[in-house]
């Protein structure tokens, strides 16, 4: 889907520096807003390469949205073990620029229609306590929390919280 409105994108598929904006917006807002460091924006860079080198359009997805030529945000399927545990939705970031303008929904409804056309019957994330919108968006489609325990997997010890939704 490219749905474009005036400069504003949401392209399917990768678009080169989709890698490197995508951490750069990670990295900043986790730091900025939740302390997080290196650690975390060299996880995400590290696992985020690892996921497109390996990008298979028929099984995994990723949506980019675009505002005058810049990537602001995306959301991306990971399906490789979709099967056996689930589709993981990974990497649903928005920049300051783009936030509260319908993007995230329409991020959401692209990455849920496409497990959909898929015939996977789970899609998982992980996150942590105290992102509130986020959550609210989740839990608008469908998501239920299914784990909740302290941990350290982002660099720092949050409340990490696993949420799914069963198609």
């Amino acid at each position: 889907m490219n749905d474009k409105t005036m400069g504003e994108t949401i392209f399917t598929g990768y678009l080169p520096g989709a890698i490197g904006r995508i951490v750069e917006l990670h990295a900043s807002y986790y730091h900025l807003d939740w302390g997080f460091g290196v650690f975390f924006e060299a996880r995400v860079a590290k696992e985020m390469s690892e996921f497109l080198s390996r990008f298979d359009e028929t099984r995994d997805g990723l949506w980019i949205v675009s505002l005058n030529d810049r990537i602001e945000g995306g959301i991306a399927i990971d399906s490789i073990k979709a099967r056996t545990d689930g589709a993981h939705l990974r990497w649903f970031i928005l920049s300051p620029e783009v936030r509260g303008r319908g993007f995230g929904h329409r991020l959401m409804e692209e990455a849920i229609s496409f497990c959909k056309k898929k015939d996977y019957r789970k899609i998982y994330l992980e996150t942590f306590e105290g992102l509130c919108a986020a959550r609210h968006l989740y839990e608008k489609f469908g998501f239920r929390l299914m784990q909740e325990a302290e941990g350290g997997q982002w660099g720092k010890k949050v409340t990490e919280q696993k949420f799914e939704l069963f198609l």
